[in-house]
């Protein structure tokens, strides 16, 4: 799920937290290999350069959603730099 990326920080922290708690949870009981804690702020930079902010520049770019393109882009930009300042 992508979509929670480019909404307010809030709703895009609340769910970022509950699959980081599934995802710690996996880890906790050996379904999972990797420890969350290792990756997670890295992975969401990553993540946020890689996929999100170039999606919502396409879709801006398109114009599918007309007005709301533009607040995708631009919360998927805000978020991105909450998360760098606050994600540790």
């Amino acid at each position: 799920d992508i979509v929670h990326t480019m909404q307010h920080w809030h709703v895009y922290r609340k769910w970022n937290e509950r699959l980081f708690e599934e995802m710690f949870k996996a880890f906790e009981m050996g379904r999972a290999a990797k420890d969350p804690t290792e990756f997670w702020y890295q992975g969401e930079i990553a993540f946020f350069d890689g996929h999100v902010i170039p999606l919502a520049k396409k879709l801006k770019q398109c114009g599918v959603f007309g007005v709301s393109s533009d607040e995708f882009l631009n919360y998927a930009l805000e978020n991105r730099h909450e998360w760098e300042l606050k994600g540790k």
